[in-house]
């Protein structure tokens, strides 16, 4: 049986400025999506963006991730609890982020981008959703090295004791489960699709099937939300929020092949 390495939440300290492991993730994960955006656009991949429009994006996209993920927890998770209290909406240091509700505020941010830049929303989603998801599993590492959303009892040999959930039940790792097939394996699809001409879209719709396929998979051994459980026919939250995108990426996808096609 494994125990979790209970890791000091904070990375490094200068003087009074404390930085955070998860907050130092965010950065690997945004500076990630910089290098391989450099690459694609030295190769040639996306004509119509330049170096000024990848920096516009990331820059856009951190106030997009921030708000949005945080208007996302507070309406797809405690919409009743915020209601009474709306000052908290703004206690970020407390933690309460939705990935769905951030995807959601990067959406916004590229169709004002596509717009300034008079060029098809489906051109920046396209170029944008290969880089995406090793910064995802650069938030999962942060997850696991904060020891916070582990997953459900488990006696698999490779289960894991959080002290952080105040017992000693052994659990999945599910936070690693996510860097492995949100982070690496998506990403290693992504960049694979998209180094060929693809239809305008078809990159983006793979990007919504994999990412919500993969998330409702693996939330089957993440601990639900306790203040939420499961949801209608036994299902958590996160894959109730992950159908929608797995639906719409296969409308996008064959969609667009059909149209190439004729």
């Amino acid at each position: 049986m494994l125990h979790h390495p209970e890791f000091d939440p904070i990375a490094l300290s200068i003087g009074p400025v404390a930085i955070h492991w998860y907050g130092l993730m965010y950065l690997v994960g945004f500076a990630l999506v910089y290098l391989l955006g450099r690459r694609r656009l030295t190769s040639g991949h996306t004509p119509a963006l330049n170096t000024r429009d990848l920096e516009d994006i990331i820059f856009y996209s951190v106030l997009g991730v921030v708000l949005g993920g945080r208007l996302g927890y507070v309406l797809f998770y405690k919409p009743g609890y915020y209601l009474a209290h709306p000052l908290e909406i703004f206690y970020l240091w407390e933690g309460g982020m939705s990935f769905h509700g951030g995807l959601i505020g990067v959406i916004v941010v590229m169709l004002l981008i596509a717009r300034k830049k008079k060029v098809s929303f489906f051109t920046i989603s396209d170029f944008i959703a290969p880089l995406i998801p090793l910064g995802l599993g650069a938030g999962r590492l942060g997850n696991f090295i904060n020891g916070e959303l582990w997953g459900r009892p488990a006696d698999v040999p490779w289960a894991m004791v959080f002290p952080q959930s105040g017992t000693d039940v052994p659990r999945h790792p599910s936070q690693l489960y996510e860097l492995g097939l949100e982070g690496i394996v998506l990403f290693a699809l992504l960049w694979w699709f998209s180094s060929k001409p693809r239809p305008l879209g078809q990159v983006s719709g793979l990007f919504l099937i994999g990412y919500g396929a993969f998330r409702f998979l693996v939330e089957f051994t993440r601990e639900p939300d306790n203040f939420l459980g499961l949801l209608a026919a036994g299902l958590s939250m996160g894959q109730w929020l992950s159908l929608p995108m797995v639906l719409i990426g296969l409308v996008m996808f064959f969609f667009t092949a059909k149209r190439q096609s004729h």
